[in-house]
């Protein structure tokens, strides 16, 4: 190198060095591609996207490739920077050329570029898969030859480099995707989204109408004519029973009794008894995801929910489930929160029997759904015991106000929907 002009070394270390940011900058930009959304490009013809992609499907090749290349020039780098050092400074230049070359080659060639491609690894990955996809095929075997000895010290670890790591996403990593990405979906559009994602880890104890506000038909009641009761039902389909829900006999769809009505028939227990379907019974425990393929499989759209006993709980419908996905959109003839009523100073008076989750859902509050359904449930989880009318207390930073109790539940409470600092 005695013969070469300094200019021309000079020249060559600073290609070495932008060569030195390239390897650097395309490493982390190719690292940190989306995989989904390079997927995507390369599946709608992005030639850049499918040659990264390509060549992510070995990452060990990809790493050795860009390592061969990156050490090659620093070392080639270090030696031209001596070389200077000793034609300009003598021995004493270097120690100055080893601190500056540190220096520039940090900035330079590794801080610089992986912040960029960290920032925008597209811009950056793209263009470099037209480099490297040539490159492999040309120091194919050096590459072969480092990734064999690299794997058989990964091996001796206990380190599988051939196993595939195609991990799925998860549910709660796509939650995130879709908060992070809350600007790419419409308000309803997410929730709706989430709704889906959240039907597995929720039951359908959570949705279900509670047994005591079951609105059904007695068929054994004589005090009221079976048709004015049949009426006064807001509902198209009730449960029939005689004495006890616990003695359901059948699902009546209110249409057919009235298709009865026209075509001259009477409205007795036994003529709606005759037009009801069985009834379809479901475990307390299962979850909704799983209880919508059985809606649609079976082609019911209510279903009774009991516990291990046999022993009604609740009901559940179709129109329930499909709310906890798409939200309120039917039209509830009790109101959208019957039990919530609205107060002047901002409270709202809440009946016991009230759902934890409609609550949450309608006045925007977070208490705790892991727990007792109702708000007598949680209150009652709370204090441990029947509480007085007038006492207060605090469920998940809401100060709630026991108003009524009757018998052993609470009546009516009232919530502060807004959080008040604790003292």
């Amino acid at each position: 190198m005695n013969e070469v002009p300094a200019g021309a070394l000079f020249g060559a270390l600073v290609v070495l060095i932008l060569l030195s940011g390239f390897f650097s900058g395309s490493e982390t930009g190719l690292m940190t591609l989306n995989r989904y959304r390079l997927r995507h490009l390369a599946r709608h013809g992005h030639r850049g996207a499918r040659l990264a992609q390509a060549l992510l499907r070995r990452p060990d090749r990809l790493i050795g490739l860009i390592l061969l290349g990156n050490n090659f020039v620093n070392i080639l780098a270090s030696s031209v920077a001596t070389v200077l050092a000793l034609r300009l400074l003598g021995e004493a230049g270097i120690a100055v050329a080893a601190g500056l070359l540190t220096l520039v080659i940090l900035i330079l060639a590794e801080v610089a570029p992986k912040t960029l491609a960290a920032l925008h690894p597209e811009r950056v990955a793209f263009p470099a898969a037209y480099v490297y996809t040539p490159l492999l095929r040309l120091l194919y075997p050096l590459v072969w030859l480092v990734n064999t000895l690299a794997n058989g010290v990964l091996r001796l670890l206990g380190v599988d480099p051939a196993a595939a790591s195609a991990e799925g996403m998860s549910r709660e990593e796509l939650r995130t995707v879709l908060h992070e990405a809350a600007s790419m979906f419409p308000g309803a559009r997410g929730r709706m989204l989430l709704g889906i994602l959240d039907l597995e880890r929720v039951t359908v104890e959570d949705i279900m109408i509670p047994r005591t506000e079951i609105v059904g038909l007695d068929l054994e009641d004589t005090e009221t004519p079976l048709a004015e009761r049949l009426r006064a039902i807001p509902y198209t389909r009730i449960p029939l029973y005689r004495g006890s829900i616990d003695e359901v006999t059948g699902i009546l769809h209110v249409r057919d009794a009235m298709r009865l009505l026209l075509d001259g028939g009477e409205i007795t227990p036994e003529a709606l008894a005759a037009l009801a379907r069985p009834p379809l019974f479901i475990p307390e425990h299962t979850p909704l995801n799983r209880q919508l393929l059985q809606f649609q499989g079976t082609r019911e759209r209510v279903g009774l929910v009991v516990d291990e006993y046999g022993e009604i709980l609740g009901l559940v419908s179709m129109e329930d489930l499909l709310e906890e996905i798409v939200g309120e959109f039917t039209t509830d003839p009790l109101g959208s929160i019957p039990e919530a009523h609205p107060q002047e100073d901002g409270s709202w008076v809440v009946e016991g029997g009230a759902s934890v989750r409609e609550l949450n859902r309608g006045l925007g509050l977070h208490l705790p759904t892991d727990g007792p359904k109702t708000l007598n449930g949680l209150v009652l989880e709370h204090l441990e015991q029947i509480p007085e009318p007038g006492t207060s207390i605090l469920i998940a930073g809401y100060p709630v106000e026991i108003l009524q109790t009757q018998d052993n539940m609470v009546k009516t409470a009232r919530i502060y929907p807004r959080r008040r600092r604790r003292e």
